[in-house]
């Protein structure tokens, strides 16, 4: 298993800290750091994923718990019925977010927001986030809301306007508890239902039909 890129910086220091603590005999300075080392490299570990095959399957773009399953009416983002499911990442989740289907990344747009608790409801709306509207082969468009938290204060996104992506595909990640909305759009079925812990690029959250 690796560690996110973004990791690197948070880990090598308290490591190195705690060989030089170790080499000057402060066994107790040391044993705190390598913990220190070991919880940020748990955080962003990276683990490889092999994502499940068949046609019209949305896979869950985040690992964590899924604490919202909601029909939403028309707005200026939304053309209306779609359904939102919202996986909240507990600092304990692997953070690295997905794509949940095969296809071309048709806009990235970043929104400045404030730094709600992820799993309340006006996170979606009011707190930090970076929207990736997606299409796939067949002409069926969902959107992945990377939503910040709490202790989240950096969202990182991998891919821009006209990428290709692969069901299960890295998108990014956000940094220390936070929460990921997908939007389906109106006809799909949803497989998962609230409570429910899911797996980024493993889980099935739902499929077009």
């Amino acid at each position: 298993m690796g560690i996110a890129k973004e990791g690197y910086r948070f880990v090598l220091p308290p490591a190195l800290l705690a060989l030089a603590a170790l080499a000057l005999g402060w066994k107790w300075v040391a044993l705190a750091l390598g913990i220190l080392a070991l919880s940020f490299a748990g955080f962003f570990r990276d683990p490889e994923r092999i994502p499940p095959v068949g046609e019209g399957l949305i896979l869950s773009p985040a690992d964590g718990k899924v604490v919202s399953i909601k029909k939403i009416e028309s707005s200026g983002i939304s053309e209306g019925g779609e359904t939102r499911i919202s996986v909240f990442l507990s600092p304990l989740d692997v953070h690295i977010n997905r794509s949940p289907v095969r296809g071309l990344v048709e806009e990235v747009k970043y929104h400045k927001g404030r730094f709600f608790a992820a799993f309340r409801e006006e996170a979606s709306d009011d707190n930090e986030r970076n929207e990736l509207r997606i299409v796939d082969p067949q002409g069926q468009r969902l959107r992945v809301v990377q939503i910040a938290g709490v202790l989240a204060r950096r969202i990182v996104c991998y891919v821009k306007p006209g990428d290709h992506l692969e069901r299960g595909q890295k998108l990014g990640m956000i940094m220390f508890g936070s929460r990921v909305d997908l939007f389906v759009p109106k006809g799909s079925r949803v497989d998962v239902v609230q409570g429910q812990k899911v797996k980024g690029g493993l889980s099935v959250i739902g499929r077009f039909v």
